[in-house]
């Protein structure tokens, strides 16, 4: 057993701990890019896994996405906490004002035009159809037989504008 211990290679600590370590002792003022935290990481620990520049790929990403670090540039660096935070873009929303306890608030109205109002002494009348007996609308175009369109006509013509005519050459005599 007391083999097994010797041969174990001692525990890493969290990529987010090395990370924030190369960027400290880097100390660039327009931040470290990835290679640069690599190379720092890899100098000062010696025996790291297979999958590392995946693994310092995903964990930077996860720190730029939860605000520990900012990227400037494809650089890294510290965010300082006495900047305001940065805005998002497009037009900020309304500040939402509390509303008192106890009030009732009404669903919204829905959309479009609101519908005229019914008068209920006006009599029900029925909806007469116009007695043409007919579909509104534009009718379907009638489907030709195949034959139908070759026969009568010739060639079907082709699709687009048609050639440029072009003028005949007249023999030249010398």
């Amino acid at each position: 057993m007391a083999t097994e211990e010797v041969n174990k290679p001692p525990s890493l600590p969290q990529y987010s701990e090395m990370i924030f370590a190369a960027i400290a002792a880097l100390d660039d003022k327009n931040g470290s890019s990835k290679s640069a935290i690599s190379k720092y990481i890899e100098s000062q620990y010696g025996n790291l896994p297979a999958g590392h520049s995946q693994l310092l790929s995903h964990h930077l990403n996860r720190l730029k996405e939860s605000g520990e670090l900012i990227m400037v540039k494809n650089n890294y660096i510290k965010p300082n906490p006495n900047d305001p935070p940065k805005r998002g873009r497009g037009r900020p929303p309304k500040p939402k004002i509390p509303l008192p306890p106890g009030t009732v608030v009404a669903p919204p109205r829905p959309r479009g035009r609101p519908p005229k109002p019914k008068d209920p002494s006006a009599p029900v009348v029925p909806k007469v159809s116009s007695g043409t007996g007919r579909p509104r609308g534009r009718p379907p175009k009638k489907a030709r037989p195949a034959g139908a369109a070759t026969a009568a006509s010739g060639p079907p013509r082709p699709r687009g504008r048609p050639p440029k005519a072009k003028p005949p050459f007249a023999a030249v005599s010398v």
